[in-house]
């Protein structure tokens, strides 16, 4: 059985995503404790349960300690098999952090997967926003040999909730390793600029505005899709992702979200700092994805690489649980002011 003290390292909800995912994708039994203890709200909140409870799905796995504010989980999975599998969160709990739990397990299900998720936020505080899922991760994970498309029925924000999304993931047998060493040249900086319900107040435009005349400042030029949504009339909201495009493959994502009293421009600006933050070092990861890829690059065949800015709680937690659990090894060494983070063989 795998034993995991959730108040190790970073002791946040990380430490029970992956620990779950990688129980699942090893057919072993779970037993993990101290869930989230370092978090103001200590134990399984809404969408760290449905999260759980979708994990159990996919596999058909035993549970018990699965329900609110529960600090100790034991998690016994059988075969992942595929299939359509629901999730209904209920709050505006996050859908993507959902996603990253997930994923790991459906890509290594028998049979493709099609994962519907309803009741949640799309957009919300300390969760990548479903767009940057969309347009940075899922297509650096491509490189991997993942398949996953992902389609937004509807977008949700705090404190309602109530977005929509599916995600149709294929069965994948091994994983190709991931190496990006070389940043090479910007080709093109992209994003989406989403609003919903907020059109008259043009919104979208000056979120996206307020990035593109920060950029311009720092020489550069953004296309920003402007997205005046409908999708969701119960909970008004916006938010805003940028990307960066390299000549050697590496994408660097950043973004922002709305909140009462905060305006259009100070997310537009929010997300453009973030993102000149990481095109101004050159790393082939912005600081987000560098955690959110350390269970791919540990189930890779081979040895895998790539550069950060900085080494973040997330990272660091990711990386230790990764070789607890796995077997692996990482180094992690300052290269010309940036982090290597390597999976070695």
């Amino acid at each position: 059985m795998i034993e995991i003290d959730g108040s190790q390292k970073s002791g946040s909800g990380t430490i029970l995503r992956l620990s779950i995912a990688l129980a699942a994708i090893l057919g072993q039994p779970l037993h993990i404790y101290n869930i989230r203890q370092n978090r103001p709200q200590p134990g399984l909140r809404p969408q760290h349960l449905e999260a759980v409870l979708t994990a159990a799905r996919l596999c058909d796995a035993e549970l018990e300690g699965a329900e609110l504010n529960s600090r100790e989980l034991w998690f016994k999975p059988k075969k992942v098999r595929g299939g359509k599998v629901e999730a209904e969160i209920g709050t505006a709990g996050s859908i993507p952090m959902l996603l990253m739990t997930v994923l790991p397990i459906c890509i290594f299900a028998e049979n493709t997967v099609h994962l519907h998720v309803s009741k949640g936020g799309t957009d919300v505080q300390n969760s990548p926003t479903i767009n940057y899922i969309r347009h940075v991760f899922l297509p650096t994970l491509r490189r991997m040999g993942i398949s996953a498309a992902l389609t937004v029925h509807k977008y949700g924000y705090y404190p309602k909730g109530m977005g929509e999304v599916t995600i149709t993931t294929e069965s994948c047998k091994s994983l190709k390793p991931l190496c990006l060493e070389n940043f090479g040249k910007i080709q093109a900086i992209k994003g989406f600029s989403v609003c919903t319900f907020l059109a008259e107040r043009r919104v979208a435009e000056r979120q996206a505005k307020a990035a593109n005349d920060y950029l311009k400042e720092k020489g550069y030029t953004a296309d920003i899709q402007i997205i005046n949504d409908k999708s969701n009339p119960l909970q008004k909201g916006s938010s805003l992702v940028l990307w960066a495009e390299a000549s050697a493959s590496a994408i660097l994502g950043a973004d922002a979200i709305g909140e009462l009293r905060k305006t259009s421009e100070t997310v537009g600006r929010e997300a453009a700092e973030k993102l000149y933050a990481e095109i101004s070092t050159k790393p082939t990861v912005d600081v987000h994805l560098a955690d959110m890829l350390i269970p791919y690059v540990a189930l890779a065949e081979g040895r895998s690489a790539y550069l950060t800015r900085t080494i973040s709680e997330h990272l660091e937690t990711n990386i230790w649980l990764a070789e607890k659990t796995l077997n692996v090894k990482f180094n992690v060494e300052n290269v010309a002011g940036l982090y290597k983070i390597e999976k070695v063989v």
